[in-house]
């Protein structure tokens, strides 16, 4: 018996390596096979990254010589802020330099909720000789109650979420470092989008899953899944923007990007908006699937990998039904705009595909929504291969919470 008592305890202490810790999760024994293959696909990928970040990232100089050719505004021209003093039946009055300005807005903007105290922006052009200088309406000062949101925003992930909150608002902040210091000015010098995008996406997805979820085998898999996700919706974007001929160009901002940076390729900016715009998605349903599957092997060591794959395959169907409404609401919301002149022209809907606008929409969710179907199945394969195999006793070598 003593024999057995030792030996039970070396084999705690060779496994201890196999162990798999996450918060508020079942501590689970890995097989060092399938983790040494997940963890060599991952440094892979991690080293792909981190070699396409060098090699795509844009030279400073170039960037700065784009953006310096196309000034906002002509020189001498400045965006002063002033205070409402009244609104009129045809005007603004705002108070600016010491005097009553009346300036001429927009109609919806008399309308609108601005009072007397609210803070607005103002168009300064400098007068000719001896002329003064022209003042005239630019828009609303929203920085103050932007920034209040983005407080409360924090301030509610923070008290609801707490570290984890903390922890995704820091993901968060190293996304948008990524997009605005990597993505955005690649694009503009002409890298290809499609490359910049996926090693875009792969750098932001290791840091904010693992930031957010912890180190471990758990999070390992579903970002597994997510780096396979977004490949395939980076696959099936590209083709679909080939097959229905999209140029890309449907808005004033394309028009201008085309005038200003013709290096852009904006077929291939179109997939590379797919491959961002799931990422958000991508991320939710990989680390639900692969939290599900943990947490089924810990409610049944003894269930076998072939129903512990089917059962959290049912519980990945429920999620795909309602993450695609939630990516076809969102898209709708920020298209409704535009919908709303397509249903006043009463064009039937086969006639609207035809505008660039309706689909690039379209194309958008739908390729969107194709990887992230596919990734449901890839993620729960993933980390049904990685949790330990199936316990007929209760040996707690083999799972202990």
């Amino acid at each position: 018996m003593a024999g057995a008592h030792s030996h039970r305890r070396e084999r705690r202490r060779d496994d201890h390596a196999g162990h798999s810790h996450t918060h508020d999760a079942p501590d689970l024994r890995i097989g060092r096979g399938p983790r040494t293959v997940l963890l060599a696909f991952l440094a892979l990928v991690a080293v792909v990254t981190a070699v396409g970040v060098w090699q795509l990232w844009p030279d400073g100089g170039k960037v700065d010589e784009l953006t310096s050719s196309v000034p906002f505004a002509a020189p001498g021209v400045e965006f002063p802020t002033a205070e409402v003093v009244r609104t009129e039946a045809d005007q603004l009055v705002v108070s600016y330099d010491g005097e009553e300005v009346g300036l001429q807005v927009p109609p919806q903007v008399l309308d609108s909720d601005l009072g007397a105290g609210d803070t607005v922006r103002l168009v300064v052009t400098p007068g000719a000789a001896g002329e003064p200088d022209r003042v005239s309406w630019f828009g609303v000062d929203r920085t103050r109650p932007i920034w209040i949101m983005v407080g409360l925003f924090a301030l509610v992930v923070v008290a609801v979420a707490r570290l984890r909150g903390v922890l995704a608002l820091v993901g968060l902040g190293f996304a948008g470092l990524v997009l605005l210091q990597f993505v955005l000015p690649a694009l503009l010098v002409g890298e290809p989008a499609i490359a910049v995008g996926l090693v875009g996406s792969a750098a932001i997805m290791y840091v904010v899953l693992f930031t957010t979820h912890g180190f471990s085998i758990r999070t390992s898999a579903a970002l597994a899944g997510t780096h396979v996700g977004v490949a395939l919706t980076a696959v099936v974007g590209w083709l679909a923007v080939r097959a229905t001929s999209l140029s890309g160009i449907g808005d004033d901002g394309s028009t201008v990007l085309s005038g200003f940076a013709p290096d852009l390729d904006f077929s291939g900016l179109m997939t590379c908006a797919v491959i961002i715009a799931g990422l958000g998605v991508l991320n939710d349903v990989t680390i639900t699937q692969a939290s599900a599957v943990w947490e089924l092997r810990g409610a049944a060591p003894g269930m076998s990998r072939s129903r512990l794959f089917a059962s959290g395959m049912r519980i990945g169907r429920d999620h795909i039904a309602s993450t695609i409404y939630t990516i076809v609401f969102a898209y709708a919301g920020t298209a409704l705009t535009v919908l709303l002149v397509l249903e006043l022209y009463g064009l039937p809907v086969v006639d609207l595909l035809a505008t660039e606008e309706i689909a690039q929409e379209v194309v958008r969710t739908l390729a969107t929504s194709i990887g992230l179907v596919l990734a449901v199945p890839v993620t729960t394969a993933i980390a049904v291969a990685t949790v330990p195999a199936p316990s007929t006793n209760s040996d707690k070598d083999a799972l202990a919470f």
